[in-house]
């Protein structure tokens, strides 16, 4: 092991990750939608031509790496920015050293800025004046959503590109690269994978070609002599998998991407749906009552009275998680998730209250009718507040056939529509006979 050490040093501290980036379009990874013959990016960089773009897509996909690209297939001066670590001071030094390259050499210059959705408003207005002009071409690099992120002004001054998380087959091709190169990639020991266990490590990068060198390297340094050789079983992989979380980013498209796969798994009916991306929230280090709270709004929002249990199954889980911690917790939240997949489902809940606040907000005040008021004392009484109410519970079947609860104006309108599934079936029933009822009163009182 002392060997493999001492190799691991001599090649420098630069990660593997670093130190594979591929130097052409050739050895670069994924990304054929943008990248692959024939497709309009890849002709204009063959031609040397660039433009101002933002690369949209989660980390490990290239996005820096495609940004040398372009300034290497266009000759272009590079300088690359943190919007983490850069403020408005450094975007002027970038922008001096940009005129300064164009004015002594004519040269174009590539400003890449990693993380732009951390520069705020005006640290993103900054840039336009020199975009507009020339002074460089902008090449943002973003893991959230730019629509939300950046500034409209920005947007229109760059092309948006998607890139996609790796498929396993272009983890697997940059590990065998990393295996084979011998000036970068990992030291010249030969390296041996028992049957199986560089796919499991190609698996385990979930898409993050940064992760799976990352993993790579590790496995490297724990990997057990044998012979000649360094062999790296599932063993190996185990360990090395041990303390490595699957990518999840808390709080950004990731986390949001698979919420909204949770809840469209529950809205579907799709108990196995809903339990997976559960699960996949919950290996990702996602907090268990989040989810919780989640189907809380889902069991009024999807389900509402269609199956009024499944409100009350969501708040125990809730509920048990929080009496008995996560290890069985989690399991209840299981449950009411699948219990709520399974359910009937009905938004008229949901769309009766979106109607009805959506009329107060734009509708005039109206004045409760004197019927509906409260009386308390006599001057209101001798007002008219309360009369000619007539209580339900003094009515036949405690109803009073012909009463209005709305106000004059909008009488005749109508919120909550059950639909015929579940409970709201008989809801449904229940409400069209008490309309009826309403119908022929006041039909007898128009004959009267």
């Amino acid at each position: 092991m002392a060997d493999l050490f001492d190799d691991l040093n001599s090649a420098g501290f630069e990660p593997l990750a670093a130190r594979m980036r591929p130097g052409s379009l050739d050895e670069y990874a994924g990304q054929q939608h943008l990248l692959g013959p024939d497709k309009p990016l890849r002709k204009a960089l063959e031609q040397g031509i660039v433009h101002s773009m933002i690369l949209w897509g989660p980390p490990g996909v290239g996005k820096t790496t495609l940004a040398r690209l372009l300034a290497h297939h266009v000759d272009a001066h590079f300088i690359i920015l943190s919007a983490v670590l850069s403020g408005v001071k450094d975007i002027r030094a970038a922008v001096d050293q940009a005129q300064q390259v164009k004015a002594q050499s004519g040269r174009k210059t590539i400003l890449f800025v990693d993380e732009v959705h951390r520069f705020n408003k005006s640290q993103q207005d900054a840039f336009l004046p020199y975009i507009e002009d020339g002074t460089f071409i902008f090449v943002g690099a973003t893991t959230e959503n730019p629509s939300f992120e950046l500034n409209n002004a920005l947007l229109s001054r760059a092309r948006v590109y998607l890139l996609r998380s790796l498929e396993q087959a272009d983890i697997e091709q940059l590990l065998q690269r990393a295996l084979t190169d011998t000036e970068k990639g990992i030291p010249q020991q030969p390296l041996e994978f028992t049957e199986g266990a560089l796919d499991k490590l190609a698996a385990a990068a979930d898409g993050d070609g940064r992760r799976g060198l990352n993993l790579l390297e590790i496995a490297a340094d724990l990997a057990d002599h044998n012979g000649d050789s360094y062999q790296i079983d599932q063993q190996v992989i185990e360990e090395v998998l041990k303390s490595s979380a699957r990518r999840y980013d808390k709080q950004g498209d990731l986390f949001y991407d698979m919420i909204s796969a949770f809840h469209k798994s529950v809205r579907g009916s799709s108990p196995d749906g809903a339990l997976y991306w559960y699960c996949r929230m919950l290996d990702g280090g996602c907090d268990p009552l989040y989810v919780a709270r989640r189907l809380v709004a889902i069991a009024s929002e999807d389900i509402g009275n269609a199956d009024p249990r499944a409100m009350q199954v969501a708040l125990s889980a809730w509920d048990a998680f929080e009496r008995v911690g996560p290890s069985e917790g989690e399991r209840a939240i299981a449950q009411a998730a699948m219990y709520c997949a399974s359910a009937p489902k009905s938004n008229a809940v949901y769309t009766a209250f979106n109607r009805a606040m959506s009329d107060v907000r734009n509708d005039p005040g109206y004045d409760v009718p004197e019927h509906l008021r409260n009386a308390p004392t006599s001057l209101m009484k001798d007002l008219g507040y309360g009369a000619d109410y007539r209580y339900a519970h003094d009515e036949p079947n405690a109803y009073a056939a012909g009463e209005c609860y709305l106000p004059e104006a909008i009488a005749d309108r109508k919120y909550y529509q059950p639909e015929p599934r579940g409970l709201e079936i008989k809801i449904k029933d229940k409400l069209e006979h008490l309309r009826a009822q309403d119908l022929a009163s006041q039909q007898q009182r128009y004959k009267e």
